[in-house]
């Protein structure tokens, strides 16, 4: 990969200004081989980083342009943390020389008519959908590197496939009646200005939403199936907490084989040693979205239920 002449990667950020611009730049910032040398916001455009995030304006970043003005001879790599249904059209229109990590949910989808079916439209790039690599990097570490169009995986997916996709593959749970009940802070709903999200609408109190319906439900299932080898069909609730950020996730899972929960845990404890973002907390502890605040770590911890043959997965 092309670098600046250093031995730093340089990073364009599209889409900058809303929440998951905000945090990808906050982590790349600390990354000693990454130099961030492009960052677009089109409604922002002209403005310092520093004006939109305060918090931020320390780092002495490029000022903001549209995406059109952008300078892709300064990059090397680009993370697309644009919304939904508007990133396909443009990373098709990048030179191939550039690798993608696109935070969006428009490459998650292997399958483009499921894509339609969720989201609404047609799939605008489906060639490039082809070579997409999904991006859950601690289970397909070396497809991210090879691939030149990484996914980045949607949060609750990635709350429920890190501790579900060992046990499938290793067959310690069954591939039916899994539940995943799931609760997110506010700030996964985006930055754009929704009634729904008011503080006055979310404070004090607790609500499902996108019951039987939620766009991540599909994607959730399409890596269980690839695990499972089989067709994997979850029941999945999310909630939105009157909190900021975070998201614990309680799984309910049917073991298999004889399998207890001390043989769950081995196995998780087995598949992610060493790696530095997830990690399997004490036996008897359970995780807590307070043990997780500001950081990109995910915590987990295996209970048995009461009920035999049943366990329960918890997940931040």
């Amino acid at each position: 990969m092309k670098t600046d002449g250093s031995d730093k990667i340089r990073a364009a950020i599209l889409g900058a200004s809303g929440y998951t611009g905000a945090e990808l730049v906050r982590l790349l910032a600390r990354h000693p081989r990454v130099a961030m040398t492009v960052i677009t916001a089109d409604r922002s455009a002209g403005k310092s980083f520093g004006t939109v995030f305060p918090h931020l304006a320390h780092l002495g970043l490029p000022t903001l342009v549209k995406i059109e003005d952008a300078d892709w001879d300064q990059a090397d790599v680009v993370f697309c943390a644009l919304p939904h249904g508007t990133t396909q059209e443009v990373i098709a229109g990048l030179t191939k020389r550039l690798k993608v990590v696109d935070l969006s949910a428009d490459f998650r989808l292997f399958d483009v008519g499921t894509y339609a079916e969720w989201y609404g439209h047609e799939h605008k790039a489906p060639d490039l959908q082809k070579e997409a690599v999904y991006g859950l990097t601690e289970l397909k570490r070396e497809a991210v590197k090879a691939g030149r169009l990484i996914a980045n995986p949607g949060c609750y997916p990635t709350s429920a496939q890190l501790p579900l996709i060992p046990l499938l593959e290793a067959g310690l749970i069954e591939s039916v009646d899994i539940i995943i009940d799931a609760k997110s802070g506010v700030s996964g709903a985006g930055r754009a200005a929704k009634e729904a999200n008011l503080y006055s609408e979310v404070t004090e109190g607790i609500h499902a939403y996108g019951v039987a319906s939620h766009r991540h439900a599909p994607e959730i299932e399409q890596g269980l199936s690839e695990a499972a080898k089989s067709t994997v069909t979850v029941n999945f609730t999310p909630h939105l907490m009157p909190m900021s950020r975070g998201i614990l996730s309680s799984i309910y899972v049917k073991l298999k084989g004889g399998a207890k929960a001390d043989d769950l845990r081995d196995a998780l404890v087995k598949r992610y040693a060493g790696e530095p973002f997830v990690r399997v907390v004490p036996a008897g502890s359970a995780p807590a979205t307070r043990h997780v605040r500001g950081s990109n770590h995910c915590l987990m911890g295996v209970f048995a239920d009461r009920v035999p043959g049943r366990h329960r997965v918890g997940d931040r």
